[in-house]
């Protein structure tokens, strides 16, 4: 089973000092976070921001070649968490035919957003990483970050600064 989320932020963990994208069960009130890279968290940022960038950066290009290739990104799936790192899955569909693409998390969101395509986290992935903002962690990942989470309000989910 799928469960759909939405981006509720994307911010800078404190003890790393690394991007975290925060996903939210549109469903509930369970989030979850993905550690990604600086380059991943700014192309994630500017499509947030809605910034133009001069040229197209990869994931428009990406996004531009599944249109031109008549295909449609119906929706990627974050799939898999292994050895604490998370995989994902691009679903596309070209004429009849749906094909599923390995990518990384960060990359799918990228492209998701691009796309206007909806975002799954599956089951067993949610609960294993998810914190759930009424106060149960579940998870070691969301035990470190619970606390940091819980107190967390809607102006520390502002504007994304690299």
């Amino acid at each position: 089973m799928e469960i759909e989320v939405k981006i509720r932020g994307l911010m800078m963990d404190p003890a790393t000092n690394m991007p975290i994208v925060v996903l939210k069960d549109v469903a509930s009130e369970a989030v979850m976070p993905i550690w990604v890279g600086i380059f991943e968290a700014n192309a994630i940022a500017i499509e947030i921001e809605k910034a133009i960038a001069p040229r197209p950066m990869t994931h428009d290009l990406t996004r531009n070649l599944i249109r031109y290739m008549n295909g449609v990104l119906e929706k990627i799936v974050i799939t898999e968490l292994r050895d604490d790192t998370f995989m994902a899955a691009l679903w596309v569909r070209q004429g009849t035919e749906s094909i599923v693409i390995d990518a990384r998390p960060s990359d799918a969101i990228a492209l998701a957003l691009r796309a206007d395509c909806p975002i799954y986290v599956s089951e067993q992935v949610m609960q294993a990483a998810r914190i759930n903002t009424s106060g149960q962690a579940e998870g070691s990942t969301a035990e470190q970050l619970r606390g940091w989470l819980e107190g967390l309000n809607d102006e520390d989910f502002g504007r994304y600064k690299m």
